[in-house]
């Protein structure tokens, strides 16, 4: 493009952040955690609030801008109906993970230590690909969790390091929650979200690469 005197114009640089910036991105995740807590506390509605946090996370790496609250708050009535009965799975398998887990820690079944390494590394495994499949229910919206379920399995099979990511992100996070005080679980359900939503960026970026 030129300018009216004919010469080249010198496209425009888009501006620099500045810790103003970092402070305000901090406390508007931080907001989402604890939207994210105080809409799951029915526990059953767990689904559905992730749904509506990851839409927004999702928008305000997109856009470059927070959806309305009033958005927010239709995508996340809209996922209450599919969003109980993903509750009710997650739990299930939580529940399962968690007496397999303790079982083998105090020997009360068999397997010793090998049998404990894999399972936790399966269970490590499952919550990154939960974990990826919250990332695709917020780019849809909020909602095609089934839809939300196949794209995150293809992802981790095509991108094992953004799942390894994934699970790690996960599992620092299981960390600092019996570490944090609980005033700041819902600042830390809000930075993980937007962690995962980073990695799957980053690695999406990366994949479309020209070789």
């Amino acid at each position: 493009m030129t300018d009216p005197r004919g010469d080249a114009a010198t496209p425009e640089k888009p501006p620099r952040r500045d810790w103003r910036d970092v402070v305000a991105d901090a406390t508007d995740l931080a907001l989402v955690g604890f939207a994210l807590v105080v809409g799951a506390l029915p526990v059953l509605t767990a689904g559905a609030a992730l749904a509506a946090a990851s839409a927004a996370v999702h928008d305000r790496f997109t856009d470059g801008g927070w959806p309305a609250a009033r958005t927010t708050g239709r995508r996340y009535v809209r996922a209450l109906p599919a969003g109980v009965p993903v509750t009710l799975i997650a739990l299930a398998g939580a529940l399962l993970l968690g007496a397999d887990l303790a079982a083998l820690a105090t020997g009360r079944v068999p397997g010793g230590p090998p049998a404990l390494l894999v399972t936790a590394l399966v269970t490590a495994a499952l919550v990154g690909y939960v974990g990826l499949v919250v990332v695709e229910v917020g780019r849809a919206g909020g909602r095609g969790w089934r839809v939300a379920a196949r794209s995150a399995a293809r992802a981790c099979v095509a991108r094992p390091g953004g799942w390894a990511a994934a699970s790690g992100i996960c599992g620092v996070a299981a960390v600092l929650t019996a570490l944090v005080i609980p005033v700041a679980l819902p600042i830390l359900a809000g930075y993980t979200l937007a962690a995962l939503h980073a990695v799957a960026r980053r690695r999406r970026a990366v994949a479309v690469e020209p070789s």
